[in-house]
């Protein structure tokens, strides 16, 4: 069976993740710790109840109860699902869904989000239907009957304290030379993929942006900031510098 593709555009997806990536919310119910995705149905905004439970008593009880403030770590998407990760999801340490395998010349480097063991959980939003047409506001509606967000969001309260040229390629889906990795994130979303390479000493990593046939904007951090942004047209041979400011 053909995988079913979602229709989302990349401003609806960069949008989605700058509303709910690592936004707080409140329970409104007991989620299990689970290493398979818990099922939610967006249609009704109904869920298996018993089913949750028993995934508590296989994976050793609540990633939350009712009441406990929870983080939303990852958004994910899957054709006609969204994928929720709640405070880190269930890991026990090294490896986690995301991480990437890329190389350069034949020798590959696995880049990733491995960490720490955390004892969260993740949500699979099933929609029946390609995902078109949401954005950030309508998805926090339709988890209502889960989780009950702040209406001043987390990503809004902290935009506010950043220089106004930051505001400003924020609010326009840019990078800028100087932006941290976590001002990038809720500029562009996260990465197609991601690169690390030495050059004369210095460790860079690069962020890639788009894909071919378009756009594809390459952001190079060196340590926690970036150093470099360029974009470039697939195909068509023009290239173009972002505008920079000072780090």
């Amino acid at each position: 069976m053909i995988p079913t593709k979602d229709k989302l555009t990349d401003d609806e997806k960069v949008e989605i993740l700058r509303g709910l990536s690592s936004e707080y919310a409140k329970a409104k119910t007991y989620f299990p710790r689970s290493k398979k995705p818990l099922p939610f149905d967006a249609k009704d905004g109904t869920w298996d109840q018993k089913s949750w439970q028993m995934m508590a008593q296989q994976n050793g009880g609540p990633a939350a109860r009712e009441g406990d403030q929870v983080q939303i770590t990852h958004v994910g998407f899957e054709g006609d699902k969204l994928l929720i990760q709640v405070n880190g999801g269930l890991k026990t340490g090294d490896k986690w869904y995301d991480h990437i395998q890329v190389g350069v010349g034949g020798m590959g480097r696995q880049v990733g989000n491995g960490g720490p063991p955390s004892l969260g959980t993740s949500i699979e939003v099933d929609f029946h239907k390609p995902l078109e047409n949401l954005n950030s506001d309508q998805l926090k509606k339709i988890l209502s009957p889960l989780l009950e967000f702040d209406k001043r969001t987390v990503t809004k309260v902290y935009s506010e304290t950043l220089p106004p040229e930051v505001q400003k390629a924020i609010n326009e889906k840019r990078a800028l030379a100087g932006m941290s990795r976590d001002e990038v994130l809720m500029a562009m979303g996260h990465p197609v993929r991601k690169i690390r390479e030495t050059k004369d000493g210095v460790d860079l990593e690069d962020w890639i942006f788009g894909e071919a046939p378009g756009k594809i904007t390459f952001v190079t951090f060196s340590g926690s900031k970036v150093v470099k942004v360029k974009e470039q047209y697939a195909g068509l041979g023009i290239q173009s510098a972002a505008p920079q400011i000072t780090p």
